[in-house]
C-alpha cells in the first residue's frame, strides 16, 4: 500500500531581535522568569543601546535569512545613554524607507519601546510579529541571500 505524501510543514518565520541591555532585554528576561509563553521564533541579540543598532545589522540579518527584524529600546526620555533611542528612531525611519524600496514588507521590520518592567509587552510584541510575518510567508529577496550578503559586505 503506497504511503500518503507527507503534509508540508507550515512556515515558521525566523526573526532576529536587537534588544537594549537596560530595558527591553531585561523585560525579555522578566518574561522568561515569569514563565510567560511566547513564540520561540525570535533570536535575541543584546546590544547596549538601541542607538547602537547599525542599519547594516538589520540588512545583514535579512541577507542571512531572517524573515523579520525587531528592535527594542527604552521609552523616549528613559534612555540610559540620554538620547540613544532618538538616534535609533531616526535611523530606523530611514531604514524602513530603504527596505520598502528593496521590496521588504513593512510588517517585517519593527521598532518598539519596552521598559524593563514590561515583560508582558515583550510577549505581546513577539507573538504579534511572528503572526504577521507568518501570514506574509518567507522573505523572498530579488537576489539570492548569498548574493545579497556579498553585496552588503562589499559596501
Amino acid at each position: 500500500m503506497p504511503e500518503a505524501p507527507a503534509a508540508p510543514t507550515p512556515f515558521e518565520p525566523r526573526i532576529v531581535a536587537f534588544f537594549c541591555n537596560w530595558c527591553t532585554y531585561t523585560a525579555a528576561d522578566l518574561a522568561g522568569i515569569s514563565r510567560m509563553k511566547y513564540a520561540p521564533n525570535v533570536r535575541v541579540i543584546r546590544v547596549m543601546c538601541s542607538g547602537r543598532v547599525d542599519p547594516q545589522f538589520v540588512l545583514d540579518a535579512f541577507a542571512r535569512g531572517a524573515d523579520g527584524v525587531l528592535i527594542g529600546g527604552c521609552h523616549p526620555g528613559d534612555c540610559h545613554y540620554q538620547n540613544g533611542n532618538y538616534k535609533a528612531l531616526r535611523r530606523m525611519r530611514l531604514l524602513r524607507r530603504m527596505l520598502q524600496q528593496m521590496g521588504v514588507e513593512e510588517a517585517r521590520f519593527r521598532l518598539e519601546w519596552i521598559s524593563a518592567s514590561e515583560g508582558d509587552k515583550v510577549r505581546t510584541v513577539i507573538n504579534e510579529m511572528v503572526d504577521q510575518v507568518r501570514a506574509l510567508g518567507p522573505l523572498r529577496l530579488a537576489a539570492p541571500p548569498e548574493t545579497f550578503g556579498e553585496e552588503v559586505a562589499a559596501i
